[in-house]
């Protein structure tokens, strides 16, 4: 038997659209994850998911009915599988209200930190149903002030505006979320999670808007796509984000393992922005599933640990119940050995 197939303790098989393969599945992760005796096996999805088995887990990002059908059926056939993770856990984070409700089941220790000077919350927004006619109306109720991002509810989307003024504010096209627009120094927090591994990087994000630069609010146009704007000239975002103060990693960790367990999710990262306000202050602003990891230095050992944690723990509970059936018959053969010297 060859040497690379003797040290195979694992196999994990992946199941994704083609346009998500590459932010994830680099072929330095299959290298890296082979070296550590763990084999990345794809999943065809036009293919039965029931004849590409048995995985010790199986992780993806497929959604509908029909794949919702193929993960019943294919635990019914492997029922050890180890499934990562449950549609109706991931289905939280696809609408952009339900899922920043997750912070607020964060325990307190989290929230509001005991050891450390900071606290997390999320932003101030508004849900417009997809049959509201005058989205307008609905600012003032819950003081939101100009500007604010317009988000579609579906997380599926990305298409996000920064509005201006009350006409630009009609020219959105609801289901959306209007929320409010924090200034926050430019910097954006992405934090990676897989398990209890956990990356945070800095990105550039937004410039500041303040209340006093009304003018400037009333100079720009109505509505601007996010992907539009910019603060940064061309060569000056490196050095601005090399000077950026991170957040402490112990209360980032808190806060992905806080978001774990309201969730039971696995495989996910959050934006996080620091509020200019209340220095010490963060804000969670978006939450999405198995995103484009290999984006995140070291990304291949991150999710390599992640594999090798959750195919050890199957291993343990599967062998629980043998360990449990030995321990058994030793006790009995203990009881047997003294029934015999009484008699």
């Amino acid at each position: 038997m060859p040497e690379e197939d003797m040290k195979l303790i694992g196999t994990i098989g992946y199941a994704m659209p083609p346009s998500k393969l590459e932010t994830v599945i680099q072929p330095s992760l299959v290298a890296h994850a082979r070296e550590r005796g763990i084999h990345l096996i794809q999943v065809h999805i036009d293919k039965p998911l029931v004849e590409q088995g048995p995985f010790d887990c199986l992780v993806h990002k497929v959604y509908g009915d029909d794949w919702s059908a193929q993960l019943a059926d294919f635990k019914v056939k492997y029922p050890t599988t180890v499934i990562i993770d449950s549609l109706a856990d991931i289905e939280q984070l696809n609408n952009r209200v339900s899922m920043l409700k997750l912070v607020n089941h964060l325990p307190v220790p989290v929230q509001q930190s005991d050891t450390e000077a900071y606290s997390i919350g999320i932003p101030k927004q508004v849900e417009i149903a997809a049959n509201h006619d005058a989205p307008e109306s609905l600012l003032t109720i819950d003081e939101l002030t100009f500007p604010v991002i317009a988000k579609p509810l579906s997380a599926k989307s990305h298409e996000m505006s920064l509005v201006f003024s009350l006409h630009g504010l009609k020219k959105v096209k609801p289901p959306i979320v209007l929320q409010e627009f924090v200034n926050h120094g430019g910097v954006l927090f992405k934090v990676y999670v897989a398990g209890n591994h956990v990356k945070c990087v800095k990105r550039r994000s937004l410039p500041d808007f303040h209340v006093s630069d009304n003018a400037k609010c009333e100079d720009h146009e109505d509505i601007k796509s996010i992907s539009q704007i910019s603060s940064f000239a061309a060569g000056e975002e490196d050095a601005f984000i090399k000077g950026v103060e991170m957040p402490s990693m112990k209360f980032i960790h808190g806060i992905a393992k806080g978001l774990r367990e309201a969730s039971k999710l696995h495989l996910f990262n959050f934006d996080m922005i620091r509020d200019t306000r209340e220095g010490s202050r963060y804000l969670i602003i978006d939450i999405n599933y198995f995103p484009g990891y290999a984006k995140v230095p070291g990304f291949e050992t991150m999710l390599t640990d992640f594999f090798w944690d959750v195919i050890n723990t199957r291993m343990k509970v599967m062998r629980l119940p043998l360990i449990m059936w030995a321990v058994e018959k030793m006790k009995e053969t203990k009881r047997g050995v003294a029934q015999r010297l009484r008699t």
